[in-house]
């Protein structure tokens, strides 16, 4: 018998090191030629490690939320026959992005509103880690190794898995929706699949106090967010616009949209939002402010804020200015698609120039979006509600008629963007979204 040991490799982005997000292996499981061994992430993207050998698993260094740096010892593998150890590690292309799933593609029927994702933004930019020693190995008789994961059974965390033992639950029994029980799955089963009838919330025991670490997407969420914030003054502005004319346009573009996909308010936002830009270029804009340097942009490289299961993405949709309202609906069917399925390209997750971000029907009545720092703007569509309003009538006076309202966010960069500026910009929007038809004007 002979130890093979697999050190990281370079992932290719020029790093020192990378953070462990989760072991599909633990100490003793057998691992064939190729398995999976981990997935480690980068400032961009998690990128799953494979072994180079056959063999049992002898060592792990570390635990999900270590930094490991490369070139140092990530698994050591008992093999059969001596492997010969690499002189170099091998460069792994990030194809990966660290995500489990992204919004799902709009369906018929759930188009009335702009859906772009969560409230904030991941920045494309993030702070580099602090390096630090090779975090030392865990040996077959440390106490709080990541556990192995179910050959045939059910998958979820030692959190759950800890919780339902003290339930008494069997969880084959469990039902779920995604790849492993969460602790929503358990109330749903105490109150509805138990066997015992309905359970009213206060009547079933406590759920005990649970410590969550802080790792992969969630701590550079944190990171980003925290670095926006500390670095960038915002300020927000919002308008109220009345969108009535544009619902009832689009309405019209889908009855005779053909074989074409069916067009949600965002897409129509966009192209509003690219035609009113180039009179406002400080907006389409990045701010390097250890450079002292804004690049204004004469594309628009635009960002679409979506909430996953992991935490914030922003894909781009790039050029955005040279697509109609159908391309726009495809590339956004087809960037939620990537990332949902975690294919989703490095590059299609950066080189933003300006950020929509939307939260659709749970909108609220204002929102003051977190900007993606470098970019010096970002723009969020609120919910859509009908109320009364005042209007002229064609022959003298004023009439009351049932409007659709949207309130219209931005917040911007206060250093390289004037008040004036942002509530001038939003005030052109309002007036072209408020005549729809001018979004098809030459």
């Amino acid at each position: 018998m002979a130890r093979f040991s697999f050190r990281l490799p370079d992932i290719g982005e020029g790093i020192s090191e990378a953070e462990i997000v989760a072991w599909h292996v633990a100490i003793g499981d057998r691992v064939e030629e190729d398995g999976r061994l981990a997935d480690m992430m980068t400032d961009k993207a998690t990128v799953e490690m494979e072994s180079p050998v056959a063999g049992t698993v002898v060592e792990l260094a570390g635990e999900p939320g270590d930094q490991i740096a490369i070139g140092s010892t990530l698994v050591v593998i008992e093999t059969a026959e001596e492997v010969v150890q690499p002189a170099e590690p091998e460069r792994v292309e990030a194809e990966n992005p660290g995500v489990e799933e992204a919004v799902n593609p709009p369906r018929d029927g759930e188009g009335d509103q702009p859906q772009a994702g969560g409230g904030g933004v991941q920045p494309d930019a993030t702070p580099a880690a602090v390096p630090q020693e090779a975090t030392p190995l865990h040996h077959p008789d440390a106490p709080d190794g990541p556990p192995p994961r179910e050959r045939g059974g059910v998958l979820a965390s030692p959190a759950v898995r800890a919780r339902a033992a003290d339930l008494g639950i069997d969880l084959s029994a469990v039902h779920h929706d995604g790849p492993h029980i969460r602790h929503a799955d358990l109330d749903a089963y105490l109150r509805y699949g138990s066997g015992q009838g309905y359970r009213a919330p206060n009547a079933s025991r406590a759920r005990p106090d649970e410590t969550v670490k802080v790792i992969g997407m969630r701590r550079r969420i944190a990171e980003n967010m925290a670095a926006a914030k500390r670095h960038v003054p915002h300020f927000t502005y919002v308008e109220e616009i009345d969108v009535t004319a544009l619902e009832a346009m689009r309405a019209d573009l889908n009855a005779a949209r053909g074989n074409r996909p069916k067009l949600t308010m965002l897409p129509l936002l966009i192209v509003a939002i690219c035609r009113t830009l180039p009179d406002f270029p400080m907006l389409n804009a990045r701010y390097d402010d250890e450079a002292g340097v804004v690049t204004r942009f004469g594309s628009v490289h635009l960002g679409m804020a979506a909430q996953t299961d992991a935490g914030l993405m922003v894909p781009v949709i790039r050029d955005a200015q040279d697509m109609n309202p159908w391309q726009l609906a495809t590339e956004i069917v087809r960037l939620a698609e990537a990332a949902r399925t975690g294919k989703a390209k490095s590059e299609e997750l950066s080189g933003g120039t300006i950020t929509v971000t939307s939260l659709g029907p749970l909108g609220g009545i204002a929102t003051t979006p977190v900007i993606n720092r470098p970019e010096v703007a970002i723009i969020g569509p609120n919910r859509i509600v009908e109320r009364p309003v005042f209007r002229a009538r064609a022959g003298g006076g004023e009439e009351i008629v049932k409007a659709k309202l949207m309130n219209l966010s931005i917040s911007c960069d206060h250093r390289v963007v004037d008040g004036h500026d942002a509530a001038s910009y939003v005030q052109a929007l309002k007036r072209l979204i408020e005549t729809p038809v001018l979004l098809f004007a030459d």
